[in-house]
């Protein structure tokens, strides 16, 4: 490797916003690194599932999507008394 061109690589804490602590190296300039979340908070990881409710966008959404299954059920219904009366 060429001497005077790559990053100072050393060995830092890294902390998660949950508590959780370890050490690794990285390129980061200072001995420590805070993060927000890490594998052992994350939902995809824990398996945990947390909905961030932004101006009611989830509930907006499971209002729009039972709306829906109601009148896709009803044009069944209507589907399938047509089909009784032609017969």
């Amino acid at each position: 490797m060429q001497a005077g061109i790559h990053p100072n690589y050393h060995e830092i804490k890294v902390t998660c916003a949950c508590g959780a602590s370890w050490s690794t190296r990285s390129t980061v300039k200072g001995d420590t690194l805070r993060l927000e979340i890490c594998s052992s908070c994350h939902p995809f990881f824990t398996g945990r599932q947390k909905l961030i409710d932004t101006e009611g966008r989830v509930s907006l959404f499971q209002r729009k999507a039972a709306k829906s299954k109601a009148l896709q059920e009803q044009n069944a219904a209507r589907k399938a008394g047509k089909a009784e009366s032609a017969q």
